[in-house]
């Protein structure tokens, strides 16, 4: 009996250790330039289902997330943030998107950076 009970208790252990986890936190950098940028940015990653907590710094450019790794995946948020038209280290957005950005968010134009900063 009790090495049945303990197989349980191993094979228990090792499942858990294995399993994702629930409130996973994480941080991407995310480009854009303002309080629109922000909004947006925000909203797409809260529009992936398993995304709990979003919350982008202008300043940094950092996305601060928790979400269950069960449901979603970094590369999932990604997706979501190039497609409203917001690069991200690993996936650009394409010009259609990135296009239909407010003319203040254009984030790669150097002049328009240059206007958020003073």
């Amino acid at each position: 009996m009790k090495k049945i009970i303990t197989i349980i208790a191993l094979v228990f252990v090792t499942a858990s250790s294995f399993a994702q986890e629930k409130n996973k936190k994480m941080t991407m950098d995310v480009d854009g330039v303002c309080e629109m940028c922000k909004m947006r940015i925000e909203k797409a990653a809260l529009g992936v289902k398993g995304v709990k907590y979003a919350l982008w710094d202008i300043s940094s450019h950092q996305l601060s997330l928790i979400m269950n790794e069960s449901k979603t995946n970094a590369m999932e948020v990604k997706t979501a943030l190039v497609a409203v038209g917001h690069d991200t280290k690993e996936l650009k957005a394409t010009e259609e998107a990135y296009n239909k950005v407010m003319p203040c968010c254009k984030y790669r134009d150097d002049e328009v950076v240059k206007n958020h900063q003073n």
